[in-house]
């Protein structure tokens, strides 16, 4: 996925190929549709597929940042995107994780990584790093192949600190833990 509608992939005999769409929402569903033929060519999906929708703008994400996010999640059935079985999109509140802390399942730790502000994702998340043969009583049933839909709305990274000669020294270079953000410490820009 580039910037202005572009999308570049390579073929089989390694040929770089661009394509431009006339609308942001064109080279989305075409992305997303990539993705889900990825899944669909796979023998096994053993790993979560993610597939760039938007880029975004800023740092990438990594563990240890906060993040808020605007989500859809489908069940995958048929070859394809099923029933939604939970949304955050058109209510009030974003979810609010921070990335790392195991609140979330294994395949939105992994699949968020690298993600910048503004940034949406699509992922298709095999049963071992969803919900796994557990299931969600009444939404997804045991065994099942998951698809989100992720917009990182804010983000707050592991905050910076001093170091002992009074430079500013980011936490991610430092071998101390990190400190915890506080919920209302977002940027709004």
């Amino acid at each position: 996925v580039q910037p202005n509608n572009y999308s570049t992939f390579y073929d089989d005999q390694r040929q770089n190929w661009s394509i431009m769409f006339e609308s942001e929402k064109a080279a989305m569903d075409f992305s997303k549709q990539v993705c889900i033929a990825k899944c669909n060519s796979s023998p096994v999906l053993d790993s979560v597929l993610c597939q760039d929708l938007l880029l975004g703008e800023g740092q990438g994400v990594e563990g240890g940042d906060s993040l808020e996010i605007a989500y859809t999640g489908w069940l995958f059935q048929n070859n394809g995107l099923g029933q939604v079985f939970d949304s955050n999109v058109n209510k009030d509140k974003l979810l609010r994780l921070k990335l790392g802390s195991g609140k979330v399942i294994k395949g939105w730790e992994e699949g968020m990584m690298g993600m910048k502000k503004g940034g949406r994702r699509y992922l298709i998340i095999p049963p071992a790093w969803a919900y796994g043969t557990q299931g969600v009583a009444g939404r997804v049933p045991p065994d099942s192949t998951l698809v989100f839909e992720v917009e990182v709305r804010r983000v707050k990274l592991v905050k910076e600190c001093s170091g002992s000669d009074g430079q500013s020294v980011s936490s991610r270079d430092s071998p101390a833990p990190s400190p915890v953000p506080n919920s209302d410490g977002f940027s709004a820009d």
